[in-house]
């Protein structure tokens, strides 16, 4: 066994998938004995390689579940990653005195990192976000007849079957069947045939209305003309201070107008407060200085 376990160390899912199985399959199953022996161990006494032969004794049983994903075109190995994370999990969990195996223990947990992997990586967008949807993610498929579309009557049935509204049927369903694109297009956007596909093409642009633009400009120059004539009337101190320090390309700080002015900082940050209070005063709440 402990040749076997010393293989396992020296190898992952992700570097040679067919070894790594053969590997693990090699492994021994342990009795019923055993596993409570390593278990109460490890339950009582904190033992560690106790739970290291746990965790190797049952990674088969891993591999036999992640196969049961391979329709989710994801990678093998990094299913299986995942599964041995929720086997160890189990493992840390696992209380020998409940009268039942690990292996009848693990299955939940297994299972449980691996539908988390798959709803993280199997679309840019998360699919399914609602215990609702979850649900009908990983039944879904399972449960359709044919490849067509759902009808209303089988959608109706198979939201029976999950506990499911039927609207939520039809949205994951169509989610299903979507697939990724790109905002705006690939390298091929020359093509006239695949150009048009891109999002970009077809979702409307609000900003773009003349309306609004006309909307826009007129504001933006009325509030200029407002904030223009405010400046005016403020004294050429006080001016001079807010250009400097918010509408010239290099800010100036306090202790720089402060030595322009040969008075302290404070009173340079008092006489811009004082000013800025004018202009909000005089422009009302449309005052904004970049």
């Amino acid at each position: 066994m402990n040749q076997g376990l010393l293989a396992v160390n020296a190898l992952s899912p992700g570097a040679n998938l067919e070894a790594y199985i053969s590997t693990v399959n090699a492994i021994p199953v342990l009795t019923a004995e055993e596993e409570k022996t390593l278990a109460e161990r490890l339950h009582y006494e904190g033992d560690l390689e106790a739970a290291r032969h746990l965790v190797m004794s049952h990674m088969r049983f891993v591999v036999h579940i992640a196969r049961s994903y391979s329709g989710y075109g994801l990678n093998q190995g990094d299913l299986i990653q995942e599964g041995n994370v929720g086997l160890m999990k189990a493992v840390k969990r696992f209380n020998p005195e409940v009268g039942v195996r690990l292996v009848s223990f693990a299955v939940h947990w297994i299972k449980a990192e691996i539908h988390e992997f798959i709803l993280r990586n199997w679309r840019i967008v998360k699919v399914a976000t609602t215990k609702a949807q979850r649900k009908l993610f990983f039944n879904l498929r399972s449960k359709k007849q044919r490849l067509g579309w759902l009808s209303q009557a089988e959608a109706k049935s198979i939201a029976d079957d999950l506990g499911v509204e039927t609207k939520t049927v039809f949205e994951m369903e169509g989610r299903l069947n979507a697939h990724d694109a790109a905002f705006d297009g690939g390298v091929d956007d020359d093509n006239e045939d695949s150009a048009p596909q891109a999002p970009v093409y077809y979702l409307e642009d609000h900003s773009a209305d003349p309306a609004t633009l006309v909307e826009d400009d007129n504001y933006e120059q009325d509030a200029n003309g407002r904030l223009a004539q405010a400046m005016s009337e403020l004294d050429d101190r006080s001016r001079n201070i807010l250009q400097q320090r918010w509408l010239s390309e290099e800010k100036a700080t306090l202790h720089d107008l402060a030595a322009i002015y040969e008075v302290s900082a404070e009173r340079i940050r008092q006489l811009e407060k004082n000013a800025m209070k004018k202009l909000k005063a005089a422009m009302g709440s449309d005052l904004v200085l970049a």
